[in-house]
């Protein structure tokens, strides 16, 4: 098994040299042909998709899978249309491979250029997400970058035959390489993935706070990602309290299984009395358990209407819920939600609300977050929404990619020195030639043209 696994993995390997040379042209065409064997098979998907989600709640019944992972491994119609929606969107982005990031004059007629280039083979493991397949497949082909895939056996029959339609589009335009997309199936899978440092340029996983973490624990391969996603809003006591339930509603409510729905609502003292009765009652009608600290358990457990009102507990602070319960903390100052938004929180995404211009800029300057939001919801915080056409995964990390991650995140760059036969030798010694280090502004696509004429 490790040595049939191996052999996808340099085979992915191989084709990630050819994958990384391969022109905007045909890259755009095999998205558009992938595109397409999604629209052109949405009912072999979706049945696909049911087995999946059948066998699912059985487990969820028996308290074997959480309710929050059955929900993330639903495939509709509307989840299709915007996993083609999301490849056309990247068809629509620019090439980056081959940019040019800067340009300096060594000396006259010695030229250093700084170029954008494919990272090389990823690691895509992932849990009860099928979108993940044609989200990252379309970012990595346009990037340039052969990916391996391991997604949950929760969702086997929908990730294979996701993934089976891609790739076969893709593969089916000329000058697309075979064998740059690989799927792995088996639970033991992961754990041979990650000792193939050797190979795998970057692992990217999707999934729980335990399973990232266990990732991250176990390999020798760079990761991106995020453990956790304990996202928090702030209510600055001069908040338009109009804004202020829009936004934290739909922070909780929109969407509570994933990764960027607020966690802990942190309300300023002054206004706690006067906004957290009506922001409890929307909670309580759209069925959020709502865990207080002791101030806001005074304010709230009069209320007669509210049906599930708890007292937080230290745990609380630090839980991702991914579920319709939210806990709310009552403080003195931006500066202690700050405080305690960098205690507990994960550095994914926070929100402020609030009109005092000042307070903004704190919160910006001082909140260690990947994303940080003024009087907007924390669920914004996505590849798609930031207009990267899809995403790979949020990262929390502070090096090569942060925040919601696209195309930029599977790049990097490497130098090219263009000369006329130079020679180091000219440059040292008592009559040693001095370097320009002069900034010009070149692409080096004008180099190439200009050699091959």
């Amino acid at each position: 098994m490790v040595m049939e696994i191996e052999e996808k993995v340099i085979k992915a390997k191989k084709a990630s040299i050819i994958l990384a040379s391969v022109n905007t042209q045909t890259k755009n065409a095999a998205l558009e042909a992938m595109a397409q064997a999604l629209y052109n098979n949405q009912d072999k998907i979706l049945a696909a998709n049911q087995k999946d989600v059948e066998t699912a709640e059985k487990l969820k019944r028996k308290g074997e899978l959480s309710p929050a992972l059955v929900d993330r491994l639903r495939v509709s119609d509307s989840k299709i249309s915007g996993m083609i929606e999301g490849i056309c969107d990247v068809i629509g982005l620019p090439d980056p491979v081959g940019e040019t990031i800067g340009a300096l004059e060594l000396d006259r007629g010695l030229e250093l250029y700084q170029v954008r280039s494919p990272i090389g083979l990823i690691g895509v493991i992932f849990e009860a997400r099928p979108d993940v397949v044609p989200q990252v497949m379309s970012l990595c082909l346009k990037s340039g970058n052969a990916t391996i895939f391991k997604g949950g056996s929760e969702a086997l029959n929908s990730n294979r035959v996701i993934f089976d339609l891609l790739n076969e589009a893709a593969e089916s335009v000329e000058g697309m390489p075979e064998g740059a997309f690989q799927l792995m199936e088996t639970r033991e899978e992961v754990n041979d993935i990650l000792r193939l440092d050797a190979y795998i340029d970057l692992l990217i996983p999707r999934g729980s706070n335990a399973f990232v973490k266990y990732i991250q624990d176990n390999t020798r391969i760079p990761v991106l990602g995020h453990a956790d996603g304990i996202c928090h809003v702030y209510v600055d006591d001069e908040a338009e309290l109009a804004k202020a339930y829009d936004v934290c509603f739909d922070s909780k409510v929109q969407y509570p299984a994933v990764c960027n729905a607020m966690e802990t609502l942190l309300v300023h003292e002054k206004i706690a009395g006067k906004f957290l009765p009506t922001m409890a009652k929307m909670f309580d009608e759209a069925g959020v358990e709502m865990r207080c600290d002791n101030g806001s358990y005074a304010i709230l457990e009069h209320i007669d209407f509210l049906k599930s009102i708890l007292r937080a507990t230290e745990e609380d602070w630090g839980t991702e819920y991914n579920d319709l319960i939210i806990s709310i903390k009552i403080v003195g100052s931006v500066d202690e939600a700050i405080e305690h938004i960098n205690t507990y929180g994960s550095h994914h995404t926070d929100a402020i609300v609030t009109e005092n211009r000042f307070r903004k800029k704190d919160f910006t300057d001082l909140t260690d977050s990947s994303s940080v939001m003024i009087n907007a919801s924390t669920r914004f915080a996505d590849g798609f929404r930031y207009g990267k056409g899809a995403e790979i995964g949020i990262s929390t990390n502070k090096i090569h990619a942060r925040g919601p991650v696209g195309m930029e995140g599977l790049l990097i760059y490497k130098y090219i020195l263009v000369g006329n036969g130079d020679r180091v030798a000219d440059y040292t010694g008592p009559q040693a030639r001095r370097f320009t280090h002069r900034k010009i502004n070149r692409d080096f696509s004008e180099v190439l043209d200009t050699t091959l004429e």
